[in-house]
């Protein structure tokens, strides 16, 4: 019952995603084929037994949850209707992203954040196509999405240093909080080994932040 009770609050089921899209079943099944709209993040399985004056009844249901952030990228889909431009709109959108962070002071040297960010973007499309970002990000959109990848390569980098500066221990906590922001909290039987338990609670366990 924790994990409906955590789905149901952070996420939409496909249903309401459908109503609230105005858009067909079909036309979502169309939509994901094609390469253009993620996948659910998570798909729920329920064997239902209930027994009454009536009698026993037995029932089977599945249930597909999303990234409520899709309601919007939905609209975006059905607005251009190109998987090229779709792309283009996620590409860009994660660039500038990228561009305000590292303007407010939020920093890197991984290569793929750096000089091999188109390939990166790219095999981004490609988790976000796969639901993965619904799953772990608050709103499942590019600009979460880039915050979270900023964020996690900035904590690793500096938990590395054998002895920190004042400065960098202002910058590792700036990247935690960042990363609490962006990520979501992850259902219950997964916190443990999640990248939030280890880059966010351990962390701020170890440095006592």
């Amino acid at each position: 019952m924790e994990l409906i009770k955590y789905l149901n609050e952070f996420f939409i089921t496909k249903s309401e995603l459908l109503t609230q899209s105005q858009v067909s079943e079909q036309v979502l099944a169309h939509y994901q084929e094609t390469g253009v709209m993620p996948q659910c993040s998570y798909k729920l399985k329920l064997a239902l037994e209930s027994n009454s004056f009536f009698g026993l009844h037995e029932d089977t249901q599945e249930i597909e949850y999303y990234a409520k952030g899709y309601f919007a990228w939905l609209g975006i889909v059905q607005s251009l209707e190109d998987k090229e431009k779709i792309y283009s709109v996620f590409s860009k959108r994660y660039r500038k992203a990228l561009e305000q962070l590292k303007s407010q002071g939020f920093t890197s040297t991984n290569v793929k954040l750096n000089a091999d960010v188109q390939s990166h973007i790219e095999q981004e499309w490609v988790h976000f196509l796969d639901g993965v970002y619904g799953l772990c990000t608050k709103s499942g959109l590019p600009e979460h999405i880039a915050a979270k990848e900023l964020a996690i390569a900035q904590i690793n980098e500096l938990s590395e240093l054998e002895s920190p500066t004042a400065s960098q221990l202002s910058q590792l906590k700036r990247a935690i909080d960042l990363l609490d922001e962006s990520s979501t909290l992850f259902a219950p039987h997964e916190r443990a080994k999640s990248s939030r338990h280890r880059l966010i609670d351990e962390m701020k366990r170890k440095y006592q932040f």
